[in-house]
């Protein structure tokens, strides 16, 4: 075991002996399963750690922009804002689709067997 290791499992056990943790939403309860077996074992801390500050891969963030761009663009009511929010949507989207090529991930079999639901969703 690692010297961070064990400097992180007597945090813990100290933590557990002064009480730290009884009030938590998880006391007594199992941890939810944060699978990240699709990831090497040596980059999953450094995942875990950007996922849990709120980091994420650019695709991801364009995605939901995407979305909320439309839904702001078919909850209009002044053609001007619309168009402004169909100018920005088109950006992001464009955006999207050439990262997504450029990372080959337009390619992917898992990408190709839910590429019409994601679609639909974006337009």
């Amino acid at each position: 075991m690692s010297m961070f290791a064990r400097l992180a499992e007597q945090k813990i056990e100290e933590a557990v002996r002064n009480g730290e943790f009884d009030n938590s939403a998880y006391a007594g309860k199992p941890l939810p399963v944060d699978d990240l077996s699709h990831i090497p074992e040596d980059l999953r801390m450094s995942y875990r750690m950007l996922k849990n500050a709120g980091f994420v891969p650019e695709e991801v963030s364009l995605r939901k922009e995407c979305v909320r761009l439309f839904d702001l663009m078919n909850a209009c009511s002044s053609e001007g804002e619309k168009e402004q929010h169909k100018k920005l949507f088109n950006e992001k989207s464009l955006r999207l689709q050439m990262l997504m090529e450029k990372r080959g991930l337009g390619t992917s079999g898992a990408f190709q067997q839910y590429e019409s639901q994601i679609k639909d969703r974006l337009t």
